[in-house]
C-alpha cells in the first residue's frame, strides 16, 4: 500500500467503517467487493500499526517499590502491562 504513511489513523478507520457498511449492505459487485475486502485488508494493518506505534509511546504512572510514583514508557506487549497492572492492585 502506497499510501501507508500518508493516511491518518482517523481517514484509514474512518475509510476501513465505510468498506464494511457496503460490505454488510451488499451495494458491490463480486468484483467490488473483492478490492473493497483488499483494501479493507490493507487499512486493517494501517489502523494496527498506528495503534502499535501510539501505544509505544504512551507513558503512564506506575507505583515503585517503595511506593513513589515512577514515570515509565510503556515497550512491553499490552498482555504483560495489563497482567501487571493487575498485580499492582492486590
Amino acid at each position: 500500500m502506497s499510501d501507508k504513511k500518508q493516511i491518518t489513523f482517523e481517514d484509514a478507520l474512518r475509510e476501513l467503517e465505510d468498506i464494511a457498511d457496503k460490505l454488510e449492505k451488499g451495494q458491490l459487485s463480486l468484483e467490488e467487493s473483492i478490492k473493497a475486502y483488499e483494501r479493507g485488508m490493507d487499512l486493517k494493518k494501517v489502523c494496527a500499526d498506528r495503534l502499535t506505534e501510539a501505544e509505544a509511546k504512551i507513558e503512564f504512572l506506575a507505583k515503585g517499590q517503595s511506593g513513589e510514583i515512577v514515570k515509565t514508557t510503556v515497550k512491553k506487549k499490552k498482555e504483560e502491562t495489563s497482567s501487571k497492572n493487575e498485580d499492582d492492585l492486590f
